[in-house]
């Protein structure tokens, strides 16, 4: 089904955009690959054809600018034709306390996170509205549903995209559009963010464990894509649970979880490098990738990952034993 399809990845030079790629160049389509690093995105396009990808072109594109993101989907049908799906996977964070943020900070990660998102969905829906066809993917996050300490900008780019992709969903249905628009909410996963990511902690971050492997998250793209059926998706468990918690839970009691949590759960024991680079602004030169530095405490199975769990029936299947999970919620914070 999505063998010669024309496909267009955001961040897909590293971590889950490399993934993505990946699992789309198995699937034979015709791929459009976007980020910053022109080589580690030729790299990319290399390896897709090696996967099996027809065609791959790389097109080094920073989303938060809406002219080169509009530039690169000129491109992309210009070179492989109608684009079928669109994938809105870049990001960048910075892994801080809120009082040791800047305004700049902030500003850098909703611009990438959230309108580098916005920027793709409006270049892919001009496209898809002419043609009466396409699926747009936002890759999302549980902490679009449930902000943690220590990642404000990000969990407010991710907050923000689910509510703009509501949004659309609404005007398309009143349109009566036959674009598809996808949400897939992801829980940690081993990237290399938690390398590249700036951070202003003392010690290294890493993913709340449990830790996944990317291509778990590929393959719940690539699902989207091709089941018509599908609008949301959650990845990974502690997705489930962190989703169905912020439905379900007092909040009062969820600010006290994630606060005993969601910082130590976030760093290892290791000092971190005052000088380490990170991608905020700039790209850190090097090809890393899908994988992270975390491949030995990872992931790629077993009934914790649920790949593949659309939002209705995670919501069927947690809420069976979610009366346990609320009596632990309160027990936690009771000790």
């Amino acid at each position: 089904m999505l063998a010669d399809q024309v496909v267009v990845v955001s961040g897909a030079s590293a971590g889950i955009g490399r993934a993505i790629a990946q699992a789309f160049a198995r699937e034979g389509a015709r791929l459009a690959l976007l980020s910053r690093d022109p080589g580690r995105l030729q790299r990319a396009c290399e390896e897709a054809l090696e996967l099996g990808s027809p065609r791959a072109i790389a097109i080094p594109t920073d989303v938060a600018d809406a002219d080169q993101v509009e530039a690169a989907a000129e491109r992309a049908e210009r070179e492989l034709g109608p684009i079928d799906v669109w994938v809105n996977n870049a990001m960048v964070t910075v892994y801080s306390p809120i009082k040791k943020m800047t305004p700049a900070e902030f500003r850098r990660v909703t611009e990438v996170s959230y309108l580098g998102s916005v920027n793709g969905t409006l270049s892919a829906y001009r496209r898809m509205e002419t043609r009466g066809h396409g699926a747009i993917i936002q890759v999302g996050s549980a902490l679009s549903f449930r902000g943690i300490p220590l990642q404000s900008a990000y969990c407010g780019a991710k907050f923000a995209l689910r509510g703009f992709t509501e949004s659309l969903r609404a005007e398309l249905v009143h349109d009566g559009s036959p674009i598809r628009v996808c949400m897939v909410h992801l829980t940690a996963f081993n990237s290399m963010q938690f390398d590249w990511g700036r951070s202003h902690l003392d010690k290294r971050p890493q993913p709340l464990p449990p830790i996944f492997q990317p291509e778990i998250a590929a393959r719940a793209v690539v699902r989207v894509a091709r089941d018509t059926a599908t609008r949301d998706l959650w990845v990974g468990w502690p997705a489930v649970q962190m989703i169905l918690a912020s439905r379900v839970v007092p909040a009062w009691i969820l600010d006290r979880i994630v606060s005993r949590q969601g910082y130590e759960g976030q760093m290892t024991g290791e000092d971190i490098h005052p000088d380490r680079p990170d991608n905020l602004f700039d790209t850190v030169p090097g090809d890393f990738g899908a994988h992270g530095r975390f491949d030995h405490r990872a992931k790629d199975g077993g009934w914790q990952s649920l790949a593949s769990t659309p939002a209705g029936w995670g919501a069927r299947l947690g809420l069976v034993g979610f009366a346990g999970l609320l009596l632990l919620a309160v027990i936690v914070y009771l000790l």
